[in-house]
């Protein structure tokens, strides 16, 4: 099994996949494909069809988009309980998974990760958000404080123990943290900065996040 991933300093969608499949335990192979090189499109063809990472490829069959590899994930590693237990509380967890992956475009355009701007090391300068970025920040700390309040009782992440969407999440809190974003002036009470705090300090993650400053000596 092979992951095809970006650089690790900033490839937020890549990152995804990895934690995921760290959590279930899976044994795997990582293809390192440079991003912002002028090669980089005929290195990534060479294993996703859509000419995007991450890619996994297993048993013949390349599947691509990180949405698409946590559920083949969820699939083959049900031991790893990759979404809540509770009924609502699941249903719930695949709603804000969805909403991470297919909305707060302004978020991804105004707080992008790249070579200037990696979610590794030290936090840069802090940003200030346009109207547009405030609302998307707004709604990010409402839909935390809600699941956290409603169904995370039972531990540190969002719904309790760690799920897909802790993973979906985590390269938000690494954006926060690189941008300083106030996320006390955006209606955090504590809550957010706390759940940001978990994601950024869990194993996986500070794992990936030695790498990534590996590759930036």
């Amino acid at each position: 099994m092979k992951l095809i991933l970006g650089d690790k300093a900033y490839s937020t969608w890549s990152l995804r996949p990895w934690l995921i499949l760290k959590r279930c335990g899976a044994e795997f192979d990582e293809v390192m494909v440079a991003l912002n090189r002028p090669d980089t499109a005929d290195q990534i063809a060479r294993h996703a069809p859509a000419g995007k990472v991450p890619a996994l490829e297993v048993e013949g069959v390349t599947i691509w988009d990180s949405l698409a590899i946590a559920l083949w994930a969820e699939e083959h590693y049900p031991h790893a309980r990759l979404w809540p237990v509770d009924p609502p509380a699941r249903w719930v967890a695949r709603s804000v998974v969805c909403e991470m992956h297919s909305a707060f475009g302004t978020l991804r355009n105004d707080l992008g990760m790249g070579p200037d701007h990696p979610m590794v090391g030290e936090p840069g300068e802090a940003h200030v958000p346009s109207e547009a970025l405030s609302a998307d920040i707004r709604r990010m700390v409402a839909m935390w404080k809600d699941a956290k309040g409603r169904f995370g009782e039972g531990g540190p992440y969002l719904f309790g123990d760690w799920s897909i969407a802790d993973a979906f999440f985590t390269p938000v809190a690494a954006r926060f943290r690189h941008f300083r974003i106030d996320l006390d002036a955006h209606g955090d009470d504590g809550t957010a900065a706390e759940y940001c705090r978990t994601l950024l300090s869990q194993a996986d993650f500070l794992e990936w996040s030695e790498a990534g400053l590996k590759e930036r000596a």
